[in-house]
């Protein structure tokens, strides 16, 4: 992408289509002064093809400019919206004639004075912030190649916004010419910030001129006439596509070394347009494809991690947060809270899990200071499904308490009971590992799991239901509790942390949903039914509810018997169905013999195809003859009683 350029799909521009030709009519024809500062307004809103000759345009709007400023050598009160016009035309027009010229360097004015001591000149007026940094901007086009300095640049605050527009629009001029230091870098990201920050949401025009932009910064090259547009909102797919191929590209070539050495600039701009990056692809998330390039991008994140630890300090931690958000938002993964439960992640990209080791050190020194970091890092690691290596499962499961305290932000604590989730093959295996972390996770993590999903102390229903009930948030919490109630180990944690209890109260909210949360519920409820005394609570289930449950749990078996945990309970759900079997009616039993003949079919063709879980299937087998000769009794009794 740097050796050739880039031709946008745009139609072409045809002169005689456009509003220019009248434009240029009527300020070289017009002597009314209304109608002059009028068309002079039009002209940054117009495009002004290359081969379009405006040099008397330029004499024309540079002489009325001076008959605006009076004796006293500052601009005539009643005359700024004329200067102010003359000021943004003359440096639209300007930075056109730049781009046509381009890589010649002679001047465009004439007239005995060099173009940046014209526009020099013009500073030297009181002429307000905004038409300083109009000038100040065009003046860099004329840099003097032996200057290396740079202007003072005003702030962006107050701003109007017509000004950002433009500025959004003219400073890839600088970029593809060449006329550029580091002043003009900051200060094209600052315009960028601004115009993507506003208030309302930006549009798409917008949204494509600043991705233009940043394009250009990290070297991706256009035709000169797409430059010129005004409105690059139709090339927005293939600009943002560009922008994080390009991005990503220079990005993986950054070998970690000393970005103020960086020879071209690019990499350094790159660097520092991170945020930007982020914020672009954000916007214009359905305008691109997604990168399956995860753990290079992650590559990049070590490097910037591993070079902030280094004694040289040359790269800063801070662009470490966002590093890891360009991660997601390059594999359009959603940031938002609402989608944490239902967004998925495939890479095809093999890793160990020594390869986060540094990602789980970054959450132990992130999450106190920067919560969002840490909700990024835990969302890319349940995304990922990553496992940390058994050298830093301490570590990681103190950060995990620590985002699942009740002091963290909801969406945090949500993000930390998804990553457990991941990892809960470690947590059901408790007798296996490190007897410091096997103590910590049965009296520090199973209490900190339960907060995750139950209310805070003297919250009720009203104030905020989500607090008491929250389908996906639940379904995960289940899918972790699940397993973890086959280890005999836990039983005496799922009680005493009253997770048995938090169970018990969702079986009302869930029984008769035919959801995956009937499933979990009843393989928690039935493993620990023998030690159901020291349950008081569990009295508090009806036989109705049991049986709703326990129909739910058939229903939704055919969708879950292919996690290992919830294949090897089919035998506990079985006892449990036969213990509440007489309060089903005959319509109950017709529907769990249709669901059992499902599950079996399955089951049949697992044991074909893998040649395991023959005893399951035997099980569920003989537990269907069972329920089909209940059901075919129930239905003779009831033909005796008709007859």
């Amino acid at each position: 992408m740097n050796k050739c350029t880039l031709s946008l799909h745009l139609p072409d521009i045809l002169t005689s289509n456009l509003e220019a030709p009248s434009i240029k009519w009527l300020l070289e024809t017009s002597t009314d002064p209304e109608v002059f500062i009028a068309a002079a307004s039009l002209v940054p809103l117009v495009e002004w093809p290359l081969d379009l000759d405006v040099s008397d345009m330029l004499h024309q709007l540079s002489d009325i400019f001076t008959s605006c400023v009076g004796f006293d050598g500052q601009i005539v009160p009643s005359l700024d919206g004329k200067a102010s016009a003359c000021i943004m035309a003359m440096s639209h027009l300007y930075c056109g004639r730049v781009l046509h010229a381009y890589p010649d360097r002679g001047e465009l004015h004439g007239r005995g004075r060099t173009d940046f001591g014209m526009f020099n000149e013009m500073t030297w007026w009181n002429i307000g912030d905004a038409n300083d940094t109009v000038l100040t901007t065009t003046m860099n086009l004329f840099l003097p190649e032996d200057e290396n300095g740079g202007f003072m640049w005003y702030s962006l605050d107050d701003c109007p916004d017509h000004v950002t527009e433009w500025l959004s629009h003219c400073l890839p001029y600088h970029f593809v010419t060449g006329r550029v230091n580091q002043g003009i870098e900051a200060f094209a990201i600052k315009v960028i910030s601004k115009r993507l920050s506003s208030p309302s949401s930006p549009s798409n025009q917008i949204i494509a001129n600043c991705t233009l932009l940043a394009c250009v910064m990290v070297g991706v090259q256009f035709d000169k006439k797409n430059i010129i547009r005004i409105d690059k909102s139709a090339a927005l797919p293939q600009v943002t596509q560009s922008l994080l191929a390009r991005f990503q590209s220079v990005l993986w070539a950054w070998d970690g070394g000393d970005l103020e050495k960086d020879s071209t600039g690019v990499t350094r701009r790159a660097y520092h347009l991170l945020n930007i990056i982020c914020r672009i692809l954000e916007l214009a998330q359905s305008h691109y494809n997604p990168s399956f390039d995860t753990m290079r991008n992650l590559d990049v994140c070590k490097k910037i991690y591993s070079r902030a630890k280094s004694p040289d300090l040359s790269v800063s931690l801070s662009a470490l947060p966002n590093a890891l958000r360009f991660t997601l938002t390059a594999s359009q993964v959603s940031r938002d809270p609402a989608s944490l439960w239902t967004d998925s992640y495939s890479t095809g990209d093999s890793h160990s899990p020594e390869d986060f080791d540094w990602l789980v050190e970054y959450l132990d020194y992130i999450y106190s200071d920067d919560k969002e970091a840490a909700f990024d890092i835990l969302l890319l690691m349940s995304l990922m499904e990553v496992r940390c290596s058994p050298a830093k499962q301490h570590q990681f499961f103190e950060s995990l308490i620590a985002c699942m305290g009740s002091n963290m932000p909801v969406h945090l604590r949500y993000a930390a009971l998804r990553a457990a989730r991941i990892v809960r093959e470690e947590i059901v295996s408790i007798d296996t590992i490190d007897v410091n972390v096997r103590d910590m996770v049965l009296t520090k993590l199973s209490p900190a799991i339960l907060t995750t999903v139950c209310p805070r102390p003297g919250t009720t229903l009203a104030d905020d239901p989500h607090h008491f009930f929250h389908d996906d948030r639940d379904k995960c919490y289940l899918e972790l509790i699940f397993p973890l109630a086959r280890n005999s180990n836990w039983h005496p944690h799922l009680f005493g942390d009253h997770h048995i209890d938090r169970c018990i109260s969702m079986v009302g909210e869930y029984c008769r949903s035919y959801s995956r949360h009937a499933f979990y519920l009843s393989g928690i409820l039935f493993r620990i039914a023998p030690e159901q005394l020291s349950v008081p609570s569990l009295d508090a289930i009806t036989e109705q509810q049991w049986w709703d449950m326990i129909s739910s749990a058939w229903f939704c078996a055919q969708f879950v018997i292919g996690d290992i945990y919830c294949f090897e309970s089919l035998p506990v759900l079985v006892e449990g169905t036969k213990r509440y079997m007489g309060v089903a009616s005959e319509d109950g039993l017709e529907r769990l013999v249709r669901c059992v003949d499902v599950v079996l079919d399955i089951l049949e063709g697992r044991d074909s195809e893998q040649g395991e879980g023959e005893s399951v299937t035997v099980t569920v087998k003989e537990f269907r003859a069972v329920a089909s000769d209940m059901l075919e009794k129930l239905v003779n009794s009831k033909g005796v009683i008709s007859s």
